[in-house]
């Protein structure tokens, strides 16, 4: 069988709205049965071998739903038909005439619903099967040629959708149902089969028996924060009922191992004021009706644990003192269950007294040497907690026996120039060397100076001397960093070519006897 391209497209389209309905919501009916009224024809009215250009009558369709979105469609529907398109050429034009003839169609199928909620059903559905017409016979005509169409059997297909409004639970008003229509009846010519392509109208009413899904039964969970929790902390107890029929109110109830429970709907609290320690049980109900599947338990659990002792701990500030002196004593405590705590101090030596997170000792009257301070604490159920800390009462100063002795000059690594006779004044690697000791020297005694005393041979002139102790300087404070106002260049006797550096700290003198300075000229980059 040959299908036009509208036929395919239509076709087409049904089918491929079915994966967008596969999580459809909504509770379908095990059956459905439809009854209305049908308007059943072409197009136009000119349409080649076309026997039911306009038919009216009516349609029944019973559905048998496997699930929210899926079922299968029996279609039967009867038909009036009351006119014809007659062919013809020349004198003979083409004519529509009335005529009168039935028309009976049987159709089977597939049906995808979207029950998005329970007011409105809108469906789609292809249905394959066939159409017989009973032989066509012309208004106001006599003889052999008043019956131009004998009866027939043919192919019939549809393809389309509707839209079902809920009245009741069990009965819906099918507002419209829309569908294209290929029948492939002879035509009045006597040719072979051809296509028609028609339309089909429906609207009427829908009875919808039993579900197509089963109620599920109804399912309970519940929890319980926290978990484990100390004695007279409550305990809060969360219900989740699944399954519901929202048509029932539900209704809860709660019992418990220990303690007392509270709560007449899906959240319940435990009051565990002098329960002992141990492992405890809250057991929920709901109930949505009489049966056995409309009600649900659940069970969840509790422990009780034994309350804890408070932490504590001390420090005194300072922890050294005169003899005479005072210490700051800073307590930090905490009770586990938030009880209220009570402080209190003790020391081996000295007086303490208080009863809040601080206190001061004094140690009036006391020997040099360590005191032991106690830091205690206790709630109100008689669990307590204690920590230590200690304060050093120092021994008293001796007399300075003597003027303390005045600092002196030092002398650092010396520089010789003696390896590269052709360039005498440079700084070489070696040099370098000793200036990088002289350097960290210089930064860990940032009070110090530096003196620099360049020295030359007798075949020399003093200028050389001088020229060292400047290149010497340049590096330190060129290279290291080191302030220039910290370096001081002189020139000393002839004692061969090399400098004598000599650190000076504060408060120190240096014995420039023998020795010239340079001048400003020798910290010149």
């Amino acid at each position: 069988m040959k299908l036009s391209a509208r036929t395919i497209a239509t076709l087409a389209m049904a089918f491929s709205i079915t994966p967008m309905l596969v999580h459809a919501q909504g509770n379908a009916a095990k059956a459905e049965v439809f009854l209305g009224y049908t308007h059943f024809g072409a197009g136009s009215t000119s349409t080649a071998g076309n026997r039911m250009v306009g038919l009216n009558g009516g349609s029944a369709a019973f559905a048998f739903n496997f699930n929210n979105y899926f079922g299968l469609v029996a279609d039967v529907g009867g038909y009036d038909a009351n006119r014809l398109q007659l062919t013809g050429n020349g004198a003979n034009q083409p004519l529509v005439v009335d005529a009168s003839g039935t028309a009976y169609t049987y159709l089977f199928g597939p049906r995808v619903s979207f029950r998005r909620d329970s007011r409105i059903s809108p469906f789609a559905q292809v249905l394959v099967g066939g159409v017989h017409a009973s032989q066509m016979t012309l208004s106001n005509c006599a003889g052999a040629f008043c019956t131009p169409l004998p009866a027939q059997n043919a192919l019939a297909m549809t393809g389309g959708g509707g839209l079902d409004i809920r009245v009741t639970r069990h009965m819906f008003i099918r507002a419209i149902q829309a569908e294209y229509m290929l029948t492939r009846f002879a035509s009045i010519t006597g040719a072979a089969n051809t296509t028609q392509n028609d339309f089909r109208l429906s609207s009427g009413l829908v009875f919808r028996f039993g579900n197509a899904m089963p109620s599920l039964p109804v399912q309970f969970a519940c929890t319980v924060q926290p978990q484990v929790a100390f004695p007279g902390e409550p305990v809060t107890v969360t219900g989740t009922a699944t399954n519901l029929d929202p048509k029932h109110q539900a209704v809860y109830s709660w019992k418990t191992s220990g303690g007392t429970v509270s709560g007449s709907d899906a959240n319940a609290t435990v009051s565990t004021t002098g329960l002992a320690p141990g492992s405890y049980s809250v057991i929920g109900s709901v109930s949505a009706g009489h049966r056995v599947t409309e009600q649900a338990q659940c069970t969840a659990s509790f422990t009780i644990k034994s309350p804890e002792p408070p932490t504590i701990s001390c420090a005194a500030n300072p922890d050294s003192v005169q003899p005479g002196g005072t210490s700051t004593i800073s307590t930090q405590a905490s009770s586990p269950q938030n009880r209220a705590l009570t402080y209190s101090y003790s020391a081996s030596a000295g007086n303490i007294a208080s009863n809040a997170s601080t206190a001061t000792l004094s140690t009036d009257g006391v020997a040099p040497g360590a005191i032991s301070v106690t830091c205690s604490v206790v709630d109100d159920l008689g669990k307590s907690a204690s920590a230590t800390t200690s304060v050093t009462v120092l021994a008293p100063a001796p007399a300075m026996a003597a003027a303390a002795v005045a600092p002196q000059t030092r002398e650092l690594c010396a520089l010789s120039f003696e390896r590269d006779r052709k360039r005498a004044v440079r700084v070489d690697n070696e040099a370098k060397g000793c200036l990088d000791d002289i350097a960290l020297q210089l930064q860990r005694e940032s009070t110090g100076r530096l003196v620099i005393v360049g020295s030359y041979s007798a075949d020399e002139k003093p200028a050389a001397g001088a020229e060292r102790a400047r290149n010497a300087s340049r590096y330190l404070t060129g290279e290291k960093g080191i302030d220039p106002q910290r370096v001081e260049v002189r020139i000393g006797p002839a004692n061969g070519r090399s400098t004598t550096d000599v650190l000076v700290p504060a408060g120190a003198t240096f014995d420039a006897q023998g020795t010239t300075v340079v001048g400003a000229t020798a910290n010149r980059r």
